[in-house]
């Protein structure tokens, strides 16, 4: 049985890119439709308060309208936003060897995301209030998704270089 205490193990930052690309992916029809289906809103109104991250609270208006700018702004920021957050779980996951096995990289990913949620929209909503309106179970559940697609395809893209670190040093691998 692996021990999950602090190692110094050397992330795989391409693997998180790439995870948190992809988890990005699954995440965002995931929470624009979820949100769309629980609130009532426009499937544009998940998009508009994203791109009021970086737009500022003008993105707000006039929902029912399609504004290229406000979809692209959207996009920039959430994907930087998985990447960022994708980077951070798998300096986690390797710092405490929760990488080990698709169970504890699955509760590990679940955890970090519900921690994310907690932080998004209670901690957050101080400088991006127009958030306040999205907590919710939807949120909460497409988070959670993102944090296990993420933690789950990091241990399966990751070059595996601290596992053989740990197998020359005699460790477990």
């Amino acid at each position: 049985m692996d021990s999950h205490h602090f190692t110094h193990g050397q992330p795989d930052w391409r693997a998180a890119v790439l995870a948190g690309v992809i988890a990005g992916a699954v995440f965002l029809p995931l929470g624009v439709m979820l949100m769309a289906l629980t609130t009532g809103e426009s499937l544009l109104e998940t998009p508009r308060m994203v791109a009021a991250i970086i737009l500022g609270r003008g993105a707000l208006q006039s929902p029912q309208a399609f504004s290229i700018g406000i979809v692209l702004a959207a996009f920039v920021v959430h994907f930087a936003l998985a990447i960022v957050l994708a980077l951070i779980l798998g300096l986690i996951m390797t710092s405490f060897n929760l990488d080990s096995s698709m169970g504890m990289a699955s509760l590990a990913g679940g955890a970090f995301a519900a921690a994310v949620y907690l932080i998004n929209f209670y901690g957050m909503t101080a400088f991006f209030p127009w958030f306040a309106e999205a907590r919710n179970g939807a949120s909460l559940f497409s988070h959670i998704v993102f944090g296990i697609v993420a933690a789950n395809l990091y241990m399966r893209l990751e070059r595996n270089t601290s596992r053989r670190v740990k197998a020359d040093a005699g460790g477990p691998s």
